[in-house]
């Protein structure tokens, strides 16, 4: 194909440099035979016309060792609606006065056949002009004017060919349907221009149309062929921005073997993409479609590119595969007097041009009587009966050729006919002396050179059927599209119905514009098939890529504790505030539940009723004693110290109090404080008790001097002076570092705790420290004095208390260290009531049980003898027994009446 291409474009230069050059000696020769299947008009400026009337060849393979045969095209009705167009737009222009008023335009249509050596051949012609074959072959011979310029071709691929062809000579290619981003390169090809818009802008509003409707898996097939291509790698690029993954990209041949179709449908069916893109035009698509139904490959959603958005040809055979499609076609319109022009004389036509000689014989399935269509037809086709003239009437052909409800196309080569009047028209008002060419000439609209007419095209700017025709830097028009749905009609055809629109002059997120509620979907869905490689991460989650595979590939992964996500698809976590905490869904923040020993919780309850309940045991014993202070049991334990001991045990109980409920600065220093000068004021009684009895017992004459520093006021200025070390140390503590109320977040991430610091560690364990000291002081000297006699005995009882206090306390460090929140409140108060009734128990528990249930043991009698003889007690002070009589203890401080 490329040497023949080659040999054509040799032949014709040759035939193009001869006619602009110098006489040659020898007669310039035309190589090959003029194909005579054209359309001309005459005028003072030729327009060229290049149509794909013929397309896809059929089984064309030359030898490159021989003339090509002729080769068997598809003829295109649509297409050569096209050129009529084309013709209709140059005899409009010719009627009006305000434009080309002293210029009669002409045109010059030829078949391409949407093949690269028919389009070079055709071109070359164009712009050199048919040769005069009964002029003894001389190549000045050319009866027809050259065009300046071409409108077409529709193919990308087939305008790039030209371009490099005649861009060497500046003449200007006017392209109606070639979208190819390539061409907007102005350094390759410096002379193109069109009115259809670039695929830039195309495939933007299709990225755009697969985000609107959530599908990233996208399979992406195309003809073998620049466009497809250039297409193809710009979806890639922009769709990523979305979000979107191609599924497979697959690209076919233009003839399509039975191994590149089953390597197609291979493909297309090991994928799970439900939505399929393809660039490609209505011819290649056939055999595709026709595969798929064979395979009953039902299931595709499929998404039209401009080149097949609006190709009702593919509507007839394919309609169970196509309902439901959408595509992005050009801007319609409707160009008024068309209709009229294009069905006006087809039966005269179709015996004067060998086009609608076609026209008329594929439309009805007939054969003309001494028909011009001389192209080479099928077998079929051969076999056709003779056409009924006098049955079939002009306003009876209903084919793309006559349908005017979609020009899009048509009015492509509607504007591109008229830009070029338009330069022509700015072309002829040019002012000698102000033009824009060197010395400020101006040229000759009657004999106009391509660059110069190419200048004046760049800068046109006109109004065409209300909308204003401008073109940018690299020869672009403004973008816009609608959005295409084919639908189903009540009597079974196609309606293409507007579901949307593209617009680029609109800006930003308002250039794609969508109404669902027209949408008919493939096989009557009520919404549009899901097309995913991995579905959609749901608020709470973040997406993870596989490795190795597209980023549409992914696994949903859960927020890690403490994170959220409130998006679908959200790449990453992001952590709630130190105040908040994520719900049970993990989309959005709630503020953390606080945490603190509340009255209203069960362990608070039950504290509260523990602590209460000391209280009220220990104001028993206190009211037991004051009913029975009389008696010897009572009198007989340092009555005194012990009213004060039970006072300070009810103040340790509502001690426990303060460490219930929400805590404040001011709590924080209140609890603290009440509970070592609390204890202090306990444990300072129960010391100055226990020396007490000590000291009684090792003063041995009743006149001793011992007992005058241990009698009831130094035994309250003890117990005032080792409180009074507490104090200072608290307040001391207060001063410097103070407990403080506390958010606690680190501990427990979900929930905030409400707590008191103790501010200064030291001040802390200095206040518990102290207590200790007391409370060994107090253990020693009762273990010295554990053998006493046991009517006086009151050590081992409070040996017993402060054993007690000591397992409460020693174990209480590592549980309070090693706990939090409401549970090291709750560990505290718990020390507090145990040592509280540790101490009220083994100490007052005794005597309530004498005073209350062994009222018999309560008297005077028993207390010095219980078996009615004086009573010896005896107290082992290193080696020497001392003997004491109940006379000597009255004394000591230790009545018994």
């Amino acid at each position: 194909m490329a040497l023949l291409a080659a040999w054509l474009l040799a032949s014709s230069l040759r035939f193009m440099l001869v006619k602009v050059g110098e006489p040659m000696s020898a007669a310039c020769v035309f190589q090959g035979e003029e194909d005579t299947r054209n359309l001309y008009k005459e005028g003072d400026v030729v327009i060229g016309g290049l149509f794909p009337v013929h397309y896809s060849p059929r089984s064309f393979k030359p030898s490159y060792q021989k003339k090509p045969e002729p080769t068997e095209y598809n003829f295109s009705a649509r297409a050569l609606r096209w050129t009529q167009t084309m013709a209709f737009a140059i005899e409009e222009i010719n009627q009006r006065r305000d434009l080309l008023p002293r210029l009669k335009l002409g045109y010059h249509i030829r078949d391409s056949c949407d093949d690269i050596p028919v389009s070079l051949r055709s071109s070359l012609l164009l712009v050199s002009g048919p040769p005069d074959l009964n002029a003894n072959s001389a190549c000045r011979g050319v009866p027809r004017p050259v065009s300046p310029v071409i409108i077409g071709d529709a193919a990308s691929g087939v305008s790039m060919a030209i371009l490099r062809t005649l861009g060497s000579f500046g003449i200007p290619l006017v392209s109606y349907f070639a979208s190819c981003n390539c061409l907007s390169n102005k350094k390759e090809f410096p002379t193109f221009m069109r009115t259809m818009p670039s695929d830039a802008f195309q495939i933007k509003a299709i990225a755009k149309l697969i985000r609107y409707f959530h599908w990233t898996w996208v399979g992406v097939i195309g003809v073998e062929s620049d466009y497809a291509r250039f297409a193809i790698q710009l979806f890639l690029e922009e769709s990523s921005k979305y979000g979107a993954c191609a599924a497979y990209v697959h690209f076919y041949p233009v003839l399509l073997s039975k191994e590149s179709i089953a390597d197609l449908m291979q493909t297309i069916r090991g994928s799970t993409a439900k939505v399929i893109l393809n660039f490609s035009g209505e011819s290649e698509l056939q055999t595709i479609l026709t595969e798929c139904r064979r395979q009953n490959m039902t299931h595709i959603q499929w998404i039209a590119s401009e080149a097949w958005a609006t190709a009702k040809s593919l509507w007839g055979e394919f309609q169970g595969l196509l309902t439901g499609t959408l595509g992005f076609a050009i801007r319609k319109a409707e160009i008024p007097g068309l209709q009229g022009f294009l069905t006006r004389g087809l039966l005269v036509r179709a015996h004067q041009s060998p086009f609608f000689a076609e026209l008329w014989e594929e439309t009805f399935n007939c054969k003309l009587n001494v028909s011009l269509n001389r192209h080479v037809h099928s077998d079929a086709a051969l076999s056709r009966r003779p056409c009924a003239e006098e049955e079939e009437a002009p306003e009876a052909v209903r084919s793309d050729y006559s349908d005017v409800s979609q020009l899009r196309v048509s009015y492509n080569v509607y504007k591109a006919v008229y830009l070029v009047a338009q330069a022509l028209h700015d072309m002829s008002g040019c002012t000698r002396g102000a033009g824009p060419f060197e010395n400020g000439t101006c040229a000759d609209p009657e004999n106009v050179l391509p660059w110069q007419l190419l200048h004046y095209m760049k800068q046109a700017s006109f109004n065409m059927l209300g909308e204003q025709v401008s073109f940018d830097k690299n020869g672009d028009p403004i973008a816009s599209y609608d959005l295409m749905n084919w639908q189903k009609g009540p009597d079974g055809s196609l309606q293409l119905v507007k579901v949307g629109f593209y617009d680029t002059s609109l800006g930003g997120e308002k250039e794609l514009v969508i109404n669902d509620t027209a949408i008919w979907w493939h096989w009557g869905q009520q919404g549009p098939p899901a097309s995913v490689c991995s579905a959609s991460c749901t608020p709470g989650s973040r997406k993870a890529t596989r490795k190795g595979e597209p980023i549409c590939c992914f696994d949903c992964l859960p927020c890690t504790e403490g994170e959220i996500s409130n998006e679908t698809d959200s790449l990453d976590c992001r952590r709630c505030s130190v105040e908040t905490w994520p719900n049970e869904a993990q989309d959005h923040c709630v503020p953390k539940t606080t945490e603190f020993l509340s009255y209203h919780g069960s362990m608070g309850i039950v504290l509260c009723t523990c602590s209460l309940f000391g209280l009220f045991v220990t104001m028993a014993i206190f009211g037991v004693f004051v009913a029975y202070r009389t008696t010897p049991v009572v009198r007989g334990n340092n009555m005194e110290l012990s009213f004060l001991l039970l006072i300070f045990l009810s103040v340790c109980f509502l001690s426990g109090l303060t460490f219930i409920g929400e805590p404040t600065d001011w709590l924080c220093r209140i609890r603290y404080t009440t509970f070592g000068i609390s204890f202090s004021l306990c444990i300072s009684c129960i010391l100055a008790k226990t020396v007490v009895v000590l000291m009684a017992f090792r003063a041995t004459l009743p006149d001793s001097r011992v007992m005058r520093w241990f009698g009831p006021a130094q035994q309250r200025a003890s117990v005032f002076l080792c409180t009074c070390i507490q104090i200072v140390i608290c307040l001391i503590w207060l001063t410097t570092r103070p407990p403080l109320a506390v958010r606690n977040t680190r501990h427990h991430s979900s929930r905030i705790i409400l707590e008191c610091v103790v501010g200064s560690d030291v001040g802390f364990w200095s206040v518990l420290g102290y207590i200790g000291l007391l409370a060994c002081l107090c253990f020693l000297l009762a273990f010295l004095a554990r053998k006493l006699p046991d009517n006086f005995n009151e050590a081992k009882f409070i040996t017993f208390s402060m054993l007690i206090f000591f397992a409460v306390w020693i174990t209480f460090i590592p549980v309070y260290i090693s706990t939090s929140g409401q549970y090291m409140v709750a560990v505290h108060i718990f020390a507090i009531l145990a040592s509280a009734f540790g101490i009220l128990l083994c100490i007052f528990a005794p005597k309530c049980y004498i005073v209350l249930l062994k009222p018999e043991k309560n008297t005077k009698k028993q207390m010095i003898d219980s078996s009615g003889t004086q009573r010896r007690f005896v107290l082992w002070l290193g080696t020497a027994p001392v003997s004491h009589s109940p006379d000597a203890l009255r004394w000591r401080g230790l009545s018994l009446v």
